[in-house]
């Protein structure tokens, strides 16, 4: 018994199937590169027009302009938020990109900047931030970009300086803006006597910066019971080698030029934020203040702290630790928000803590 032939129509059906599997099954190998692709601007940095500059004398330029809690302290604090911008048309991030501005409001200011609030009054400047791809690539024109947001960063904080010329100073960064901290600090407090008497700390948080580095006017947190220097860290699960290597593989830091250079194998700098100090110990959870998913609040008001769930170790350079087993803290977003800094705080309690205890010790030193 002969099999009857198929039709022109269905050899069609066929040949379009077998095309949509296989253009899914591509999708599901390139999809990271394909969405990658489409935040590459296409155009060199060097012939790349950036948005216009903020001006720090407007307050539409501040993302928190002296913003104030009822049982504050007596600090000034400088925030600098983290990537916000995915990329596209712009290297670089217009001020109040629409997009961008709701991840700054309800996820990277809660949880970033959040723990300094009971320290004093907050100041957060938006500034034409590297993109998300130029983080997510090596590439020249990245560095470039990157870099680029220096001039803005030195600018705001001249004018956050005009408006707190006295009294202790707090700084503080997460990943993109922990790594224009970092210089800041070097090339600008670290050679000023008068800036170094009034600074409490620095926070650098997701940020990786070489240890050899640090200028030793303002170097890194050896314990808590120390003011005038860095806590700093960038972290990964204690079973995820794989990515502790890609983060330092991929590692960019300052050279004496103001360019971002590989890390090239230098010890990164690692203070663990549940210690306050540098420190290899396994600190274990017991100790731990408080982490939490602050997404959502708005300013001032304090999110539930679950203490006691993360153990974190300052080893090889990075902060390991445990992966709690917490609903809220569940990777969620866009394929981009992913790769932005996590949308939640594992030491949000751990910062609140360290900051208080250092500008107590400081308050302490300078009872004028």
């Amino acid at each position: 018994m002969s099999r009857a032939k198929l039709t022109f129509r269905q050899w069609i059906g066929i040949v379009g199937i077998a095309l949509f599997l296989l253009v899914a099954v591509a999708v599901g190998v390139w999809r990271g590169d394909i969405l990658r692709a489409g935040l590459d601007p296409q155009v060199p940095f060097q012939t790349y027009t950036p948005p216009p500059a903020p001006d720090y004398g407007r307050p539409d330029s501040w993302a928190l302009l002296d913003a104030r809690t009822p049982d504050m302290g007596a600090a000034s604090v400088f925030f600098l938020h983290s990537t916000t911008y995915d990329g596209g048309r712009h290297w670089n991030g217009p001020i109040g990109d629409r997009n961008g501005e709701r991840w700054l409001q309800e996820v990277v200011l809660p949880n970033y900047a959040g723990p300094f609030a009971r320290a004093g009054i907050v100041s957060a400047p938006r500034y034409r931030q590297g993109s998300l791809y130029t983080r997510l690539t090596l590439r020249e024109d990245a560095r470039e970009a990157r870099a680029f947001a220096y001039d803005d960063v030195v600018a705001a904080f001249d004018a956050w300086l005009a408006r707190h010329p006295t009294g202790p100073i707090v700084l503080a960064g997460a990943e993109q803006g922990g790594e224009l901290l970092e210089r800041l600090v070097r090339e600008r407090v670290a050679s000023d006597a008068a800036l170094r008497s009034r600074l409490v700390a620095v926070y650098l948080i997701d940020v990786i910066t070489a240890a050899d580095r640090l200028s030793p006017a303002v170097p890194a947190c050896a314990q808590r019971q120390q003011v005038g220097c860095i806590v700093g860290w960038s972290a990964v699960t204690d079973d995820n080698d794989g990515a502790a290597r890609r983060q330092l593989r991929r590692a960019l830091v300052w050279d004496g030029r103001g360019r971002l250079v590989d890390l090239a194998g230098r010890a990164p700098l690692c203070v663990n934020p549940i210690s306050g100090s540098t420190d290899g110990a396994v600190v274990p959870a017991r100790l731990q203040r408080g982490v939490t998913n602050a997404t959502g609040l708005e300013w001032g008001a304090r999110p539930a702290l679950m203490a006691r769930e993360v153990t974190a170790q300052c080893r090889e350079g990075l902060l390991r630790h445990n992966d709690p087993d917490i609903e809220s803290l569940r990777p969620t977003g866009s394929w981009a928000d992913r790769r932005k800094a996590r949308p939640y705080n594992l030491f949000y309690g751990d910062i609140e803590a360290d900051v208080q205890a250092r500008l107590a010790l400081w308050s302490a030193r300078h009872p004028a």
